[in-house]
This record gives C-alpha cells, structure tokens and sequence, in this order.
C-alpha cells in the first residue's frame, strides 16, 4: 500500500470553499489502476488546514497518474480557478510505504 498525504493551509474563512470543490470533485483519479481511496481531513484544531489522502495499491500506480493526461488537465483546471488566493495555494506532499499493518 502506498499512501500519498497533500496538505494545505487555506486562507481565512475559505476552508469551506475548498471543501465544497472536493465534495464535487471530477472522481477522475476514482478509475485510475491501483487507486484505492481519497479522503478530504480537516484539523479540528485549525480549520484552515486541509489534508487530501490517498491510497494506492503501490508507488508505480501512484506515479501513473500523476504522469497522465487525467491528472495534468485536472490541475490545470485548478490553475483557472476564478479565486487566484486558492488557486496559487502550493501543498506539501508527503508520500508513504505502508510497511505494516
């Protein structure tokens, strides 16, 4: 299992904002080989932050959708997006092994 964790901190007062785009997000990565699941965490502390987390069943189906066409026209569309403070927000990835469970 390899789990791929993309946290942001959303400017104040927007956390819902962002939210609303995943809950109507274009379930593209949903029919990629080896996805396994997405989860959209919101710290209870500090709201503003946001963790995206997914699963796969390895690394090499992972790197397979971040090289395809999918996911680059995915985040080109978040580029676009009408609201130049979220779309500028850079995340910080952290990728995982699972090495047991």
């Amino acid at each position: 299992m390899y789990i791929v964790h993309s946290m942001v901190e959303v400017p104040e007062g927007k956390a819902d904002e962002v939210i609303g785009l995943y809950r109507k997000r274009s379930r593209l990565v949903d029919q990629a080989p080896g996805f396994v699941g997405f989860q959209l965490w919101q710290n209870e502390v500090r709201p503003g932050e946001l963790t995206v987390h997914m699963q796969w069943e390895n690394k090499e189906s992972y790197v397979a959708w971040v090289t395809s066409d999918d996911f680059k026209r995915i985040h080109e569309l978040e580029k676009k997006y009408p609201d130049q403070e979220l779309a500028s927000i850079k995340p910080v990835v952290r990728r995982f092994e699972v090495v047991a469970e």
